[in-house]
């Protein structure tokens, strides 16, 4: 009895890339919880101070989660190893990656190679980007490349942007939405609207929205366009409640909090936008 449930909500999803369901979604959500408060009581051992250096430079490890999930998408790995680069093995290897990254920087300071840990941190997670992004772009120029795809989605994703920003700083006023993690967070999540909203309503190829609360919402409304405002209805509490705990609690918590909301808009966005960009 558990052996099948277990097969059919967590092991069969990913073995077969099924669709989320409601188990593993509040499953994933509660590991999701439970790894923040994790990392954040193990940077704190080590006397790491999470602010927004330590976010901006923790970014391109996002970027690279994206990317690695599309090498698994292309079909280039043939053995039971491409499972270590689908939800949710991908995050426990990117964190295994990072935290390896993080301690070769921090080593690299403690014996005066570096003065600043933060920069070699930086350049690790860049050139895992530029590794993976070169794999993938070879693979595209030897089967199919649309390079007009990325600029229509990240065009998309400015505009819709650009109009969320003006309407928090000037029509509501929150001066604080300036931050550069608050702007990450936006670009982000709307860069997953964007690649959803043109993967199932433009693209030639057939997509579908694997989490649950989006596809329902798009089989109700029969438009992925519908993500936009979902996106909204996170965005606008999200930032407002952010900044009401800004300076009350931990300010590392808070850090790592914002860090994992930009993550699960940024990862998948970037990941999608690639995947359509080499059709696979």
């Amino acid at each position: 009895m558990i052996r099948e449930f277990i097969y059919k909500y967590y092991i069969d999803p990913i073995r077969y890339g099924q669709a989320y369901n409601i188990v593993d979604t509040l499953t994933y959500a509660i590991i999701l919880i439970l790894a923040i408060y994790g990392v954040y009581r193990l940077l704190r051992s080590v006397g790491i101070r999470v602010d927004r250096r330590f976010v901006l430079a923790t970014l391109p490890f996002v970027v690279l989660g994206g990317l690695a999930r599309v090498v698994q998408d292309t079909g280039m790995i043939r053995s039971d190893f491409q499972f270590l680069l689908v939800t949710p093995l991908i995050y426990l290897v990117l964190f295994v990656f990072t935290v390896v990254s993080l301690a070769i920087a921090l080593l690299a300071q403690k014996q005066g190679l570096i003065r600043d840990y933060i920069l070699l941190y930086t350049a690790l997670g860049i050139t895992g980007c530029i590794v993976t992004g070169g794999v993938l772009l070879g693979y595209g120029l030897s089967h199919r490349l649309a390079w007009e795809i990325p600029v229509i989605i990240m065009g998309l994703a400015l505009i819709a942007s650009g109009l969320v920003y003006g309407a928090m700083r000037y029509g509501l006023r929150w001066k604080y939405v300036a931050d550069p993690l608050y702007l990450a967070l936006i670009f982000g999540q709307l860069l997953d609207a964007s690649a959803t909203f043109y993967g199932i309503d433009l693209h030639p190829l057939v997509y579908v929205e694997q989490h649950v609360v989006g596809s329902g919402l798009i089989a109700l409304t029969g438009t992925a366009f519908v993500m936009y405002p979902l996106k909204l209805v996170v965005l606008f509490p999200g930032i407002w409640i952010l900044e009401r705990f800004r300076n009350e609690g931990s300010p590392d918590l808070w850090h790592l909090i914002l860090l994992a909301m930009i993550t699960v808009g940024l990862a998948p966005g970037v990941r999608d936008m690639v995947r359509m960009t080499l059709y696979v």
